[in-house]
């Protein structure tokens, strides 16, 4: 595969180049992603105190799975080490400000704003290319940002009671941003699982450090959320969305982030009684549109 510095920015990774299961993982990596709002507000730790345990709790079920896949993390040169201090770093605080905002604006609100990467990350991805999007990818951009709208419409409100929570989920997804830019720059030396734990142990020590400046309780009486949180969101979603990543442009990573308020509506309709109507369906439906035409370029 082809790599330019940054990597994977200035083109797209030719059809043939690219394994057969790729868009499965990112597909698949958004679904787990979504489950992370709702498994913050289940744990009886403070929000930020549960970013620390997604991650310290990660640690060891990635260690595992780096033994299984016989990746070898050789030497890393100086500036390597600073990429991947930078990811955690930007991760550690995305958490943070993600987490806070969960818990003070609605979920629909919470994810649509967590998410300002749909946007920033194929911009950033186009400055770096110089050069703008194709007419398939125009209309998946178009056909997206449309049935976000939609979507997000019925439930999307700017009030007093939530301005501290938005701002917070906005300044999350901004954070995310940056933290998928230095991924993606450390995945053009590094194998998937390598890459995803030493960024993951970079961010350990941040949150655990934030959480015991502001207060917040840190060692719970259920686990179980903690674990799931875990599992879900870092091993098994970051872990398919670090995979993924090298294979693609900015533009369908970003685009295939929606898949996250999608299934915050659809969470929200199942487990808070948050009914679809008919504008929520035709925005779902105009998403999974977008995704095959960008899928298809």
């Amino acid at each position: 595969m082809h790599q330019a510095d940054p990597p994977n920015l200035s083109a797209a990774t030719p059809a043939a180049a690219t394994p057969r299961f790729a868009f499965a993982a990112l597909l698949g990596s958004n679904l787990c992603l979504s489950f992370g709002p709702m498994l913050v507000r289940m744990a009886d730790v403070g929000p930020v105190a549960a970013g620390f345990w997604r991650v310290a709790l990660a640690v060891p079920f990635l260690l595992i799975l780096l033994g299984f896949s016989r990746e070898r993390i050789g030497r890393l040169g100086p500036g390597l080490w600073l990429t991947l201090a930078i990811a955690g770093l930007f991760f550690a605080l995305d958490l943070g400000a993600w987490h806070l905002g969960i818990l003070q604006t609605k979920l629909a609100n919470a994810t649509l704003f967590g998410n300002v990467s749909i946007l920033l990350f194929p911009i950033y991805g186009f400055i770096v290319a110089r050069a703008l999007p194709n007419r398939s990818q125009t209309v998946a951009l178009l056909l997206a940002a449309f049935g976000a709208a939609l979507l997000m419409g019925r439930s999307y409100e700017l009030s007093r009671e939530n301005l501290v929570g938005d701002l917070l989920c906005l300044l999350a997804g901004v954070l995310y941003t940056g933290y998928l830019i230095a991924m993606i720059r450390a995945r053009d030396s590094l194998a998937p699982w390598t890459a995803l734990i030493l960024s993951t142990i970079a961010a350990v020590l941040p949150l655990l450090g934030l959480a015991a400046l502001m207060g917040e309780t840190i060692m719970p009486t259920d686990w179980t959320p903690l674990i799931l949180l875990a599992l879900v969101s870092q091993v098994i979603g970051q872990g398919l969305l670090t995979y993924a990543m090298v294979h693609f442009q900015p533009i369908v990573i970003g685009l295939v982030l929606l898949v996250q308020p999608v299934m915050a509506a659809t969470i929200g309709w199942l487990v808070y009684g948050e009914r679809l109507g008919l504008l929520d369906l035709v925005g779902a439906i105009a998403v999974a549109v977008a995704l095959v035409l960008v899928r298809r370029s």
